[in-house]
């Protein structure tokens, strides 16, 4: 994800002395466990059973608001459910992540034919929903994503690109691996290098190791990469004329992090704290359009388990939310 995706859980970690856990959530956990495979020593499960424990009052807490129609987006138990604050900022990166220093908003605006809907997966313009596991790379999910969606546009064929070859190579260019990256960074380091390997030959390990890649491996180069000006006007007309863009959003909420489907609602989401690395995808509405319930479309990292599929729906025109249009990119070929 961008930089390392600071998330304020409820809980910030837990006492070495584990609580003791409510046995009435015991068939709960088990099967919890079970759906995804984890195993833990006997020390470890204590304190990650309180860390589950918690989440699962969070989402009962989210799930009985949602019932009252306080919030228009669902919440519920997924695979990071026994991952404390510092575990999740540790795989989701660093808050710094997308801070410009020297960017230059260089996308121009035009007169563009703005349809009522965009799902540019449609199109076949979108590869598989991928997952970062325990690396905090949300960055190079998001750059390798949108230089897929380019390279099909110019070749009408889905390549997957290497995010290990991002993670491997690019760390002069403020990258950090595992524990985040400047997506402008990541960007400059494709351009400057001329290349970028394809998943095939370069798999991703969800760790760092050493640069391997080959020149004569490189599938793909970019000539420049642009920044789209920080509002959502012209971020949509980015997405509509060239594609999906890489773009960086306030993810450092509990809300985000059990998000499962709807438009999402987190009142304590920032316009200038990128957090969190993902695809824009696309656009539309829910019920009626007049109703004002518009969301942007977007692709995460983390699975497909995780919302809509590996998707997420989030407010649309409603003042940059979350920081939607604060930080978007995209290359050219």
């Amino acid at each position: 994800m961008i930089l390392a995706v600071l998330l304020g859980f409820l809980y910030l970690g837990v006492a070495s002395a584990a609580p003791t856990p409510d046995y009435s959530l015991d068939a709960e956990w088990e099967e919890w466990k079970k759906s995804y495979d984890k195993t833990y020593s006997q020390e470890e499960e204590r304190q990650k059973r309180a860390v589950w424990e918690d989440n699962v009052k969070m989402i009962k807490l989210l799930s009985m608001e949602n019932g009252l129609g306080m919030n228009n987006f669902t919440v519920e138990m997924n695979e990071f459910g026994d991952l404390t604050g510092e575990e999740m900022k540790k795989m989701m990166t660093d808050s710094s992540v997308l801070t410009l220093r020297n960017g230059k908003h260089i996308q121009k605006r035009g007169d563009v034919k703005i349809p009522k809907t965009l799902d540019w997966r449609t199109q076949g313009y979108v590869g598989p929903v991928r997952k970062q596991n325990g690396c905090g790379a949300c960055w190079a999910f998001a750059v390798a994503a949108s230089i897929e969606s380019q390279l099909f546009k110019k070749t009408g064929k889905m390549t997957q690109l290497s995010v290990q070859n991002l993670i491997d190579c690019a760390r002069s260019y403020s990258t950090y691996g595992c524990k985040g990256g400047l997506v402008y960074g990541a960007f400059l380091y494709v351009k400057n290098n001329k290349g970028l390997e394809a998943e095939a030959t370069y798999p991703y390990e969800a760790k760092v190791r050493r640069c391997r890649y080959r020149a004569e491996r490189s599938v793909v180069k970019i000539t420049r990469f642009l920044v789209v000006p920080r509002n959502e006007e012209a971020l949509m007309n980015a997405l509509v004329t060239h594609g999906p863009i890489a773009v960086g959003i306030d993810a450092g909420h509990e809300s985000f992090t059990n998000y499962a489907g709807g438009i999402y609602h987190e009142p304590k989401c920032k316009t200038d704290n990128p957090t969190h690395g993902l695809l824009l995808v696309g656009f539309g509405y829910e019920g009626r359009e007049s109703d004002g319930k518009k969301y942007w479309l977007l692709k995460n990292s983390h699975g497909e388990k995780w919302g809509e599929n590996g998707y997420m729906k989030l407010p649309r025109d409603q003042n940059n939310y979350c920081g939607i249009a604060s930080y978007a990119m995209y290359p050219i070929l």
